[in-house]
């Protein structure tokens, strides 16, 4: 009997010697790991998950330790596991949803395109997933532009925190509701916004100015400039000529190669401003504050013409006259370089 019971004491400390060991010591990773876990998992499914990806060392005492806390909740989300932890230190995360997130940065002048590439480079899902949706779910703006063909214009330059649990369509409504915290804070759109149809119209007018003026300079203070010939331009009736319009209408299409040559002005698209007078149909890219700020806001000019400088500037023309001068001086300077 005494045996029996020295037997059962040796069994319950070691029994309790392998939970500590298993519950208290650090599982170091082979390296940064990532582990998914879905919403709807259970503690014995995440427990799995776990030891599969080498984080802890033993299911049976994740589980012990989890009931023993009376099973509070473990979040899903993906995470990251570079460090050693113990499985304490591995459920307070999970209870905390401390969840890694990827960082997606749109500068000023992305398109819809560009921001699909960067968010699969992220590694949140399919650049054409985001696409399909960038293209399609213009219920998010119905209010401010009915007539958006797309997402294009609303989709906010800004750095994004996202994770992998999101979808394509959360992705693309938080950029969206960064534009309408933007537009609301220099008045474009105001705070309550009531839809009507002068206002809608405003509101597609203005962004479709700011993305070409977003496209055809990244200098801030010029942007009023620039803004200007392009409206001054509309009133006369004159063609806009935005090479940038040429780039969007052949992405659209597919055909963009790189760069535009003289054939490209030709290019059958409504976004073609060199065939077409007026605004292209919609956006050609994402513009940022600066830009909206100057297609509201356009500075007072008589000029119908603008050129680089070649020093990373433009220099703006009243006359067709001034404006060959100006090119004829951005070519030469551009042969001395």
């Amino acid at each position: 009997m005494r045996k029996l019971a020295w037997l059962l004491l040796i069994a319950i400390f070691a029994a309790g010697s392998w939970f500590a060991w298993a519950v208290l010591t650090p599982m170091p990773p082979s390296g940064p790991t990532f582990v998914i876990l879905r919403p709807g998992y259970s503690a014995k499914r995440i427990a799995a998950e776990l030891q599969t990806a080498g984080v802890i060392r033993s299911r049976e005492a994740f589980l012990l330790w989890h009931y023993y806390h009376r099973g509070r909740s473990l979040k899903a989300g993906e995470y990251l596991f570079d460090k050693p932890s113990n499985i304490i230190d591995i459920q307070k995360r999970l209870r905390r949803g401390d969840v890694y997130y990827r960082t997606v940065l749109v500068p000023e002048g992305f398109t819809m395109f560009d921001i699909a590439r960067t968010v699969e480079d992220a590694g949140l899902g399919r650049a054409e997933d985001f696409l399909k949706v960038a293209q399609s779910d213009t219920s998010l703006i119905s209010d401010l532009d009915p007539s958006a063909k797309s997402l294009e214009g609303y989709l906010f330059p800004e750095t994004y925190q996202f994770t992998r649990m999101m979808s394509m369509q959360d992705m693309a409504a938080a950029m969206v509701k960064q534009f309408r915290q933007v537009a609301s804070q220099i008045g474009l759109v105001p705070q309550a916004y009531n839809t009507n149809p002068e206002a809608d119209s405003n509101v597609h007018t203005i962004v479709t100015m700011a993305s070409i003026v977003e496209k055809e300079t990244a200098v801030p203070a010029e942007r009023p400039q620039v803004a200007s010939v392009y409206y001054n331009r509309l009133a006369k009736r004159i063609a806009l000529d935005a090479d940038p319009s040429i780039i969007y209408a052949e992405l659209m299409a597919g055909t963009y190669q790189g760069a535009l040559h003289h054939a490209d002005m030709s290019f059958a698209s409504a976004y073609n401003t060199y065939r077409h007078a007026g605004l292209p149909p919609g956006p050609i890219a994402n513009p940022g504050r600066s830009a909206l700020e100057a297609a509201m806001h356009p500075a007072q000019t008589d000029y119908y013409y603008f050129v680089a400088d070649a020093e990373g500037h433009h220099r703006f023309a009243k006359t067709i006259e001034e404006h060959n001068k100006n090119v004829l001086a951005y070519r030469k300077a551009m042969r001395g370089r």
